[in-house]
């Protein structure tokens, strides 16, 4: 991933934790650089690369200005590197699984201790919006809901910490999310199987049961890391006997 990238997730995460809305003008390069820890080239590639994409608008004399929030960011800006990165390094994605077990595992067990009204309806909101998609066949849409489920268990946790590490890797687990369903929804087997998980977090989360919700989305992200390394040793196997048949 090139530092420029870097960089535009560093600022994503600060205009995030900023709480920064359209129209409000980003800091001067000087403090911006000093906040990212970064050089001015490097920062300044970034903006280039921001106001390219229509998410910053940049006035002469003015500075910078935020004419799109992090939610709206296109998924290019931060999916694009990540695809250089694991057509490098396939192993990338499983490296990214074990994170989101250490992590998930964490936001879900406070998740079940401290979980509002509120928080609750948003999980069973994005639970039902991946099974509509899923049953209309918009792959993309049920990714996205996918994410945001995981996302919304995070929040359900009341911990600053771990919300902001989860939204900094939204994008990431989005993409990854989207990988994974690519191999593993391909039945409707497993469809029903994952569902079934789903369903199990939630409902440890709705009993308060933290250690349930723990095991349950740890259990889910294992199956799918066991899944996608089964269908790619198939796959491999079918492309080594395409080869010796064609010999």
């Amino acid at each position: 991933m090139k530092v420029s990238d870097k960089v535009v997730q560093r600022l994503r995460i600060l205009i995030e934790q900023n709480n920064m809305q359209v129209g409000a003008r980003l800091p001067a390069e000087r403090k911006l650089c000093e906040e990212l820890g970064v050089s001015r080239s490097s920062l300044r590639e970034a903006i280039q690369q921001l106001v390219a994409a229509g998410v910053l608008v940049s006035k002469v004399g003015a500075g910078n200005y935020l004419q799109q929030l992090p939610a709206n960011w296109s998924q290019n800006l931060i999916v694009e590197p990540l695809t250089d990165l694991l057509n490098q390094d396939p192993e990338y994605r499983f490296d990214v699984q074990e994170a989101r077990m250490v992590l998930e595992g964490g936001t879900a067990w406070y998740a079940a201790q401290r979980a509002t009204p509120n928080d609750l309806e948003n999980i069973r909101k994005y639970f039902e919006q991946i099974n509509h998609f899923q049953l209309i066949g918009d792959d993309a849409q049920a990714a996205i809901a996918d994410a945001k489920f995981h996302l919304a268990i995070a929040e359900a946790s009341h911990n600053l910490v771990l919300i902001q590490m989860m939204r900094g890797l939204f994008d990431l687990l989005q993409y990854n999310v989207m990988l994974g369903r690519r191999k593993v929804y391909t039945t409707p087997r497993h469809f029903e199987q994952l569902h079934d998980q789903h369903f199990q977090v939630m409902n440890a989360i709705e009993r308060q049961d933290p250690e349930a919700a723990r095991k349950a989305v740890c259990g889910h992200i294992e199956f799918v890391v066991q899944r996608v390394r089964l269908i790619d040793e198939e796959e491999a196997r079918r492309q080594r006997s395409s080869r010796l048949n064609r010999t």
